[in-house]
């Protein structure tokens, strides 16, 4: 047996979107131990900076305010956590502490992830205490809804947005969650009636390109005539969450799918009848518990 860095294990990858004000940050990162970065999850939950975290399958997200608040690190209890967030035009830059393994964590785990722009760590391990700061790119969340690609006959439209979302898939636009929506179940629904949202984290500048390649996509495999596709740029979509309980709860015209969209914001990139759906997908992006329960 031949271990080349017995004592690091790299984060699959670390992004981050800001809001517009630089008052929030949420930051994604993506596990290679699930082990390890449960136990992050619980100790960086009491950072003071943390404001709400969560695992949402492999990946761990905190959204956390910007600023800096030292850490009362203490072994076992809250042995690891976040220390310092800054936000400027171009780059989020997060700071990292913990304990033994935690300094670990806080150090070469994060600094060689896959996202990272550049890194300064101290040394980690055995009983030491250690700091380790990041710098990733600064990114916008861009939220994709689509509804109704498929027929009576053939296909699933969470498949193929998954399959699209992966295709596409790049450091410049990372795939970051895919959500399965419930909606009211219509007469015209193929089976389900449920709709789907994509969730990316882009660099500037990405996001045209991006929602090219969704849309070439959907319109090379959907087998509809009627697919909807909608795209926001946002921190979040709680905008849209009132449109999407009255979608969820009854049927609605696609009359109202399209002023809702204008009225906030969203990008109408197909504009069949699956926008009503599409839409109403927007705002439960992550909540995949949450989103599949009518």
């Amino acid at each position: 047996m031949y271990l080349s860095d017995p004592y690091n294990v790299a984060y699959k990858g670390i992004y981050a979107v800001a809001d517009r004000k630089i008052e929030f940050v949420e930051i994604m990162e993506h596990s290679s131990c699930y082990g390890g970065s449960a136990w992050a999850l619980y100790h960086y939950s009491k950072s003071p900076l943390v404001i709400k975290s969560r695992s949402v399958g492999d990946m761990m997200r905190y959204l956390v305010r910007t600023g800096h608040e030292p850490l009362d690190l203490r072994s076992s209890t809250a042995a690891a956590g976040i220390e310092s967030v800054f936000v400027n035009d171009k780059e989020i830059e997060i700071t990292y502490s913990g304990l033994g393994g935690g300094g670990v964590g806080a150090t070469t785990c994060r600094g060689f992830a896959n996202g990272v722009l550049r890194c300064r760590i101290s040394d980690s391990g055995g009983g030491k205490r250690a700091s380790g700061t990041i710098v990733v790119p600064r990114r916008e969340r861009v939220l994709v809804g689509i509804d109704n690609t498929d027929s009576k006959e053939v296909g699933a439209t969470w498949t193929l947005a998954h399959n699209i979302a992966d295709a596409v898939d790049s450091l410049d636009h990372k795939y970051i969650s895919h959500t399965l929506v419930q909606l009211y179940p219509v007469p015209e629904k193929t089976q389900n009636c449920v709709s789907t949202v994509l969730e990316f984290a882009c660099i500037e500048d990405a996001k045209k390109e991006l929602l090219e390649k969704i849309k070439e996509g959907l319109e090379k495999y959907s087998v509809s005539n009627e697919t909807g596709m909608v795209a926001l740029s946002d921190f979040d979509a709680s905008m849209l969450m009132d449109y999407s309980k009255l979608c969820r709860s009854r049927m609605i015209t696609k009359e109202l799918a399209l002023k809702t969209a204008q009225d906030c914001g969203v990008e109408v990139c197909m504009d069949g009848k699956g926008i009503i759906g599409a839409l109403a997908a927007l705002p439960w992006f992550s909540h995949n518990e949450e989103a599949v329960v009518l």
